[in-house]
């Protein structure tokens, strides 16, 4: 199992970002994926969650109706596009598949809100 995040980088309050997520070494299309955030000396905290097919998705209510998850099964990909960015929306995000009963997670990509 394979996860590679992308897309993050330095944005300023109010801005946008889309990170991506391209996975490989499992069947895609049958598991839920979704992406959480760590900031130092924090717990990770889930952010957003689609099921395998797209039709249901939940978020965590500090990003609710700033960010939207998706994912295109054709392309083994899973994406978060992240709106009207806030200072507090600094973090590492995780990309993540939970297959089984085992967590499978990517390396992580940088997304710092500041001006």
């Amino acid at each position: 199992v394979q996860l590679v995040e992308s897309g993050g980088g330095l944005v300023q309050p109010g801005g946008s970002l889309r990170l991506s997520c391209a996975a490989s070494g499992f069947t895609f299309r049958w598991y839920r994926m979704s992406w959480y955030r760590q900031v130092p000396g924090k717990e990770r905290e889930l952010v957003a969650s689609i099921s395998s097919t797209g039709g249901s998705t939940n978020y965590a209510d500090s990003v609710k109706g700033r960010f939207t998850i998706s994912r295109d099964n054709a392309k083994n990909t899973a994406y978060l596009q992240m709106n009207s960015l806030k200072p507090e929306d600094t973090a590492v995000y995780f990309c993540n598949a939970l297959i089984g009963s085992e967590d499978f997670w990517g390396q992580g990509t940088q997304v710092t809100v500041s001006s």
